[in-house]
């Protein structure tokens, strides 16, 4: 009997660094719990990643993303991941199937590098793409996930559930870990390629990535595009050749964020994040 080939990594385990705490030391919520609006405790300033999947809407407050990063929950009969880097600003939805995913502890180009708890291949968020171990340059299967506040939300999906702070875990859901983090221009670890942004470090993008089948060590492969938030508010709307195809990405006033579409309205997978993430993994 033939044994399986080992698979080459696609990046460099140099080039991942320990983020701090250890392997699921950043706990993710694989039991969530949820509230209403009329019982959330959060503020309607509240960010969150809004979620639809057949009709059913949720709501994952920042203040609880922050704190453990992965949602691993079930939506509209469909086993689905939740993922947010705060230190990348990147929210990343995917269906799972039958496992759950983890927090690595390990970062690359300052961003979360998750992982499959059945097989223990290691995810790229940023990418949603495997990275090392069994399934390396599988790209996960993403859904929409948009970035509003919670009164945004809510003014567009009334019957949302919204995650609840009772997860099983002491923590201080209204308190931001990362002190000034968020609008400051400091980065607390290394990133690439910095000469081509020429926007603030934490100034906000949406950008969308589809990858193709080649596999070059610590690269991207394939078509992806950023929408400056700042820009596409002035302008509106902004169509652009992508992949083969016209798509366009909008301005959505009531939600205050850039969806992106085919454009027969069909929403494509799209991350918002902060100006920096877009030049160090899609140079």
């Amino acid at each position: 009997m033939s044994q399986a080939q080992p698979t080459t990594p696609r990046i460099h385990p140099r080039d991942l660094l320990e983020g701090g705490p250890p392997k699921d030391g950043i706990p993710s919520i694989d039991t969530p719990r949820f509230d209403t609006a009329q019982t959330t405790p959060f503020s309607p300033k509240e960010l969150v990643i809004g979620v639809v999947v057949n009709g059913e809407a949720r709501a994952y407050p920042f203040g609880i993303l922050n704190w453990h990063e992965i949602v691993n929950d079930r939506v509209g009969d469909v086993n689905i991941t939740v993922s947010y880097c705060p230190l990348c600003d990147t929210g990343v939805v995917f269906e799972r199937g039958n496992t759950t995913y983890g927090v690595s502890g390990k970062l690359f180009q300052s961003c979360l590098v998750m992982y499959d708890r059945e097989d223990d291949t290691y995810y790229a968020q940023p990418w949603a793409l495997g990275i090392m171990g069994p399934e390396v340059n599988r790209s996960l299967a993403r859904i929409p996930g948009v970035k509003t506040t919670l009164k945004q939300w809510l003014a567009q999906h009334p019957e949302s559930q919204i995650l609840s702070t009772e997860t099983g875990y002491q923590r201080d859901y209204f308190r931001y870990p990362y002190r000034d983090y968020y609008t400051s221009s400091q980065l607390i670890f290394p990133v690439r390629n910095q000469g081509q942004r020429d926007l603030h470090p934490k100034a906000i993008v949406s950008y969308i990535w589809e990858a193709d089948q080649q596999t070059p060590t610590n690269e991207f492969s394939g078509a992806s595009h950023q929408f400056s938030h700042g820009e596409l508010k002035q302008v509106g709307t902004q169509v652009i050749d992508f992949n083969g195809r016209q798509i366009r990405g909008r301005w959505h006033p009531q939600k205050e964020t850039v969806i992106v579409e085919e454009l027969d309205g069909t929403v494509i997978p799209s991350t918002t994040a902060f100006a920096f993430v877009f030049p160090a993994f899609f140079n």
